[in-house]
């Protein structure tokens, strides 16, 4: 539930800080610089995706051709998929959180981050660690339905 409030804190701030922030810029320089400075970092930034993405599904394969498991690979695809999202989104604010996740050792701390804190293999297979239960409510037993006849 904390991700759920920390996501609505997001998607209710940011615009707020974008509008802020563009104004402040479009006052400084004016509006057609900063409309073009806009449209050039996300040009830019999606020329860098696709740099990054290509050189990141290199290393999938190349993991995979030696018969490693390619986890960095796994993680950094999805945050690579955020930040060209945040890249495409017009605005300043969300074009540096965009061109933080192209940083290949930025998102390589990341991932490691998500990996040692946030997964786990275990014997059944599973790769995702499942949270602890809080239902104390919760009694196991066993029952048996008997006939009043």
């Amino acid at each position: 539930m904390k991700a759920m409030r920390i996501l609505f804190l997001f998607f209710l701030i940011v615009p707020f800080v974008e509008i802020y922030v563009l104004l402040q810029v479009g006052g400084l320089i004016g509006a057609f610089p900063t409309i073009f400075l806009v449209v050039f970092t996300a040009a830019l930034g999606a020329w860098l995706l696709r740099r990054q993405g290509f050189a990141t599904w290199q290393r999938f394969q190349t993991n995979l051709a030696q018969g490693t498991i390619p986890a960095y690979e796994m993680i950094e695809g999805p945050i690579l998929l955020v930040g060209g999202a945040l890249l495409l989104t017009p605005g300043f604010f969300t074009d540096a959180l965009g061109f933080a996740c192209l940083i290949p050792a930025l998102r390589r701390k990341i991932a490691q981050y998500i990996i040692e804190n946030h997964l786990l293999v275990t014997e059944s297979g599973s790769i995702f660690r499942q949270p602890a239960r809080r239902d104390a409510d919760v009694i196991e037993g066993e029952y048996r339905k008997e006939d009043s006849d």
